[in-house]
């Protein structure tokens, strides 16, 4: 039950950047975790400790995160002799090593990458345990396919996740042949998440594209979407500034909290949309809490929460939105995001766990979201072999629990 090593690497993302990997040794053998890391980031997430230097990996480099990983967190650990099935302890120990609160001293990268293959090297000692079951399973989850960017499908009424994944790859292939045939090849182009990204001029156009693959695909009425807003990427002073991707964009034409509620209730009276993600900026409190009181849909919280327990409850007790999106390296540690969960759970929330946009092949959060009983996943389009990991991983976890698998479906908010 002992850690007998720790040994971290850089390696790279989805995206090219460099990234922490984690070997950890016991006498059940060798278990690895890779570290994820977004573009889109909230203010209040943990700190992504990064090397700085300009003229390596354009200041990207996180040599700095696995020195402390082999220099300071591995012998400290080893030293401590804590069981590596007491994943509370463990976290616990790192984040009282590391002593900040953001983890800016060791890194949240350096922190998570070892919390991460201790969880699966307990699994291991836990009379081999899969590492979903350690994680206290069993709920299939709900896909939500990025296939245009920051737009999703998903909660299909179907007897399977196996069903949903043939339903959401038809409709991303069909997708691809409408935007072919309207903007041309060039057009299919995908993004850091494999949705696809074509030269649209507002979201309506984007979410009429994907009315008509979905209509194509023959599933009318059986497909909803949601959206990733990400409104902290164009909140300026005080206001949301639409044409934020404009250096010349006029400062007269940035719309105010309530016009920006009244463009999504418009697109919620034309769309099926069932989910909206970060409507406003992470520190807009009051327009969160005005939007869900009426939204009568999901609202979810991403840069507003980052997966911390304490703006968790903030939020909560604001009545800020209804359903959480979990993603581990914006707490750093597996102890802490259960928490989160837990903490959402109790307040009557979704949970929904997400990728990051810079993704490796570790399929972890596969297994947390059937463990955590989550109900919904949030990772990429079906395409790019790194999103494909996570959904593959589902599939395999689903024919493993044969009959006690129970797809979430409509039920996606509380499976």
């Amino acid at each position: 039950m002992s850690i007998q090593s720790i040994h971290a690497r850089q390696i790279f993302d989805s995206r090219g950047n460099p990234t922490v990997e984690v070997d950890l040794k016991t006498a059940k053998g060798m278990f690895r975790a890779a570290v994820p890391s977004g573009a889109s980031t909230g203010v209040h997430e943990a700190v992504e400790l990064r090397d700085g230097i300009k003229d390596q990996y354009m200041g990207k480099g996180v040599l700095k995160a696995v020195d402390n990983v082999n220099k300071v967190i591995a012998p400290a650990l080893i030293k401590e002799n804590i069981p590596v099935t007491e994943q509370k302890k463990i976290d616990e120990f790192m984040i009282k090593l590391d002593g900040t609160e953001n983890k800016g001293k060791l890194g949240a990268n350096a922190i998570l990458g070892v919390s991460l293959a201790v969880c699966k090297a307990g699994a291991a000692e836990k009379a081999s345990l899969s590492l979903s079951r350690n994680f206290n399973f069993s709920t299939a989850s709900e896909p939500l396919f990025i296939l245009l960017s920051s737009i999703l499908v998903g909660r299909p009424p179907l007897p399977s996740f196996t069903e949903a994944m043939k339903m959401g790859s038809e409709v991303y292939h069909n997708l691809k042949s409408v935007i072919k045939a309207k903007y041309g090849l060039d057009a299919c182009n995908v993004g850091d998440e494999g949705g696809f990204a074509p030269n649209i001029q507002d979201n309506m156009e984007g979410l009429e594209l994907l009315k008509t693959a979905i209509d194509k695909a023959g599933y009318t009425g059986k497909v909803k979407i949601g959206m990733d807003v990400a409104a902290s990427e164009f909140y300026q002073n005080g206001k949301y500034n639409l044409d934020f991707k404009n250096p010349k964009a006029d400062p007269s034409s940035f719309i105010t909290a309530d016009q920006l509620s009244n463009i999504y209730t418009e697109m919620k009276s034309k769309y099926p949309i069932v989910s909206i993600e970060d409507p406003f900026d992470q520190d807009d409190w009051s327009a969160w809490t005005a939007f869900t009181a009426k939204a009568g849909i999901q609202i979810v919280g991403d840069d507003l929460t980052v997966t911390n327990p304490k703006r968790v409850k903030k939020a909560i007790d604001t009545k800020a939105c209804n359903a959480l999106l979990l993603k581990v390296n914006q707490i750093g540690s597996v102890t802490e995001s259960i928490e989160a969960c837990n903490m959402s759970k109790k307040g009557g929330w979704g949970v929904m766990v997400s990728h990051r946009s810079g993704e490796t092949e570790d399929s972890t959060i596969a297994d947390i979201v059937v463990g955590l009983r989550t109900g919904q996943i949030k990772t990429g389009a079906p395409c790019r072999s790194e999103r494909l990991a996570k959904y593959n991983q589902l599939l395999r976890i689903e024919e493993e629990l044969g009959s006690k698998a129970i797809y979430a479906g409509e039920k996606f908010r509380n499976p």
